[in-house]
């Protein structure tokens, strides 16, 4: 057991008190662990959080938090269990229909749950369409839900244990904003309704800081999300032990019992009376994983925090557990931008929603033309981005390409759109924002054959009058158009590249985070070679092997099961699970 130093010390520091042992050990403090404590302890069951790193939040706190849970209000919807499920068989594997059906089954009751106890406010978006509407069963509405803004302020001195936003969720410095306040951003001076809203987030902003908080404390996206979550376990008092290494788990007659763990580097055994749940983030962090799992000539980034390195899913092997074996992609694949100074790091971008899809934007590989729909999900485009090659190690493999007009109205990665542009004469400066007088001179500043990259410039011309892509059908579907500017006729996605000067931005292959994981049952219990439950262990979240094999079928198909599955784990545990 730990002596009585070590959790001494951990008080001093407002570190949560570790006791000896408790009922349920949770290991990660991402949305999946936070939800499973919350649904634990809820329960009736003790709980403590294990999570190594000196933060809280993994990956979710960096994720744009959209949740897709179908079914969350059958009174409204026409929405069934049955189109449901025929839609996600059409992506993913048959194997792992039981799970499927869990989650389907289960999804409206969990999300009920975790709203009652206090730990999830949010509000279903009006239009959602499923990434693959051609398949039966997609729904434009109904399966997605945005998290709810949340007060900082209410974690009072924790929320400088919060993990930090990404630089694409930040304006001014510091100041959170989500789709909605983009678009009040990029209504400012033009509209009064606009104009007023954005002074208020202004206000709001500079006022935290001028009260010595050193964040914005309208917190939304992924810090919405874990901060909700993170409040309600603070709330029921649940040990949060942030900078906590889990060494090994233990066994006893075959069952996991507890955690041998390191505090400040005093060793010590926390006792699992019910089970543990491993929530750690998959394995994105691990370049070795990862590169055994992908294309090594590709160059790829990973988006998922650094502290998903796999430990969970090792700790899962050590005592029999078993990694999944099937699976469409073992990444959930986005394409990635890079900020690069002096060869330093400052900061990677996900191109998700705000400007692939946009009229006057496309994409283009190393031979200077389009190689996939630019506006669809951005897992079909990552797909797409993985299977080009670079000319060099380390080389991009695509670039995106807009005008003046289009970088004006929508911006270009870390590029601002008007008001919010000022910044961008520095990426110029740093080379992450290529600009050129023309296509010719941008082509040769990318290492592009000119010709071909006119050619291209010229055919998405023609398309943009026509009003159709015939190469690639940008702007056909529901989901496309609803990512476009709704201003733009006849077709919503597509505008003319023809306004100096013109600009572009590498992109790589890369990930939100990893698909495949351990091997589970319906009830998250993890699996050994065998097919049977390793007793007293669950994965939940990205640990887990997602229920769609790799495919992508809507925006939050990796947060929606990981609430879900959180609160089935914790419900099995709670029922006394023969596991």
């Amino acid at each position: 057991m730990l002596g009585p130093a070590a959790p001494a010390a951990k008080q001093a520091k407002g570190q949560a008190y570790c006791p000896s042992e408790t009922d349920v050990i949770v290991i990660g403090a991402g949305a999946a662990g936070l939800a499973a404590a919350v649904a634990a302890k809820e329960m009736g069951l003790e709980v403590v959080i294990l999570e190594k790193e000196p933060v809280f939040g993994g990956t979710s706190a960096l994720s744009g938090a959209a949740i897709w849970i179908p079914l969350h209000d059958k009174d409204t919807s026409d929405d069934d269990e049955g189109k449901v499920l025929t839609y996600l068989d059409a992506l993913a594997d048959p194997d792992d229909r039981p799970r499927r059906e869990a989650f389907t089954r289960n999804a409206g009751t969990a999300l009920a749950f975790f709203h009652k106890c206090g730990a999830l406010r949010y509000t279903p978006r009006v239009i959602a369409p499923d990434y693959h509407p051609e398949l039966v069963g997609a729904s434009d509405t109904g399966r997605v839900l945005d998290v709810d803004i949340f007060d900082g302020r209410a974690l009072g001195h924790r929320l400088r244990q919060l993990r930090q936003p990404l630089a694409s969720h930040l304006v001014f410095g510091g100041m959170m904003v989500n789709r909605a306040d983009v678009q009040t951003l990029l209504g400012f001076g033009r509209t009064v309704g606009a104009t007023r809203r954005g002074l208020s987030l202004l206000a709001r902003y500079l006022g935290d800081r001028l009260t010595g908080w050193r964040r914005g404390t309208r917190l939304v996206v992924g810090s919405a999300l874990v901060g909700q979550l993170a409040n309600a376990v603070f709330r029921q008092r649940i040990p949060l032990l942030l900078g906590v290494g889990v060494r090994r788990l233990t066994l006893c007659d075959g069952r996991v019992t507890g955690a041998q763990i390191d505090i400040d580097g005093v060793a010590g055994h926390l006792h699992a009376r019910r089970a543990v749940i491993l929530a750690t983030g998959g394995f994105s962090g691990n370049a070795k994983m990862s590169l055994a799992h992908r294309d090594p000539s590709v160059p790829h980034l990973s988006m998922a925090s650094a502290s998903s390195d796999g430990g969970g899913i090792a700790l899962a092997q050590s005592v029999g557990g078993r990694l999944a074996e099937t699976g469409s992609s073992t990444f959930f694949r986005a394409p990635v931008s890079i900020h690069r100074r002096r060869q330093s790091e400052i900061a990677r971008i996900a191109h998700l929603v705000l400007d692939r899809a946009k009229p006057g934007v496309i994409a283009v590989d190393r031979h200077g033309r389009r190689f996939t729909n630019e506006a669809d999900s951005y897992h079909r485009f990552g797909t797409a981005l993985s299977r080009l090659k670079s000319l060099a190690p380390g080389e991009p493999t695509a670039w995106l390409i807009c005008d003046a007009r289009a970088l004006k109205r929508y911006g270009l990665g870390l590029a601002r759109p008007f008001p919010a542009h000022l910044g961008n004469g520095k990426l110029v400066r740093d080379g992450y924002l290529i600009e050129a007088p023309t296509i010719i001179a941008l082509a040769g500043k990318l290492g592009l054959p000119a010709e071909q990259l006119a050619e291209t410039i010229a055919s998405h011309a023609a398309a943009a009058r026509n009003g159709r892509d015939p190469d690639f059908g940008k702007g056909d579907s529901g989901h496309n158009r609803a990512l476009g500017d709704p201003t733009i006729v006849p077709n919503p996605c597509l505008a003319p590249i023809d306004l100096a000067p013109f600009y572009a931005v590498a992109v790589y292959s890369g990930d939100l985070g990893t698909a495949r994981g351990l091997r589970t049952d319906a009830n998250a219990r993890v699996l050994n070679k065998a097919d049977a439950p390793v007793a007293g262990l669950y994965a939940i979240g990205n640990d887990m092997h997602s229920i769609m094999g790799g495919a992508y079928p809507g925006p939050g198909i990796t947060l929606g099961p990981a609430l879900v599955f959180a609160w089935i784990a914790a419900n099995a545990i709670a029922e006394g699970d023969p596991s």
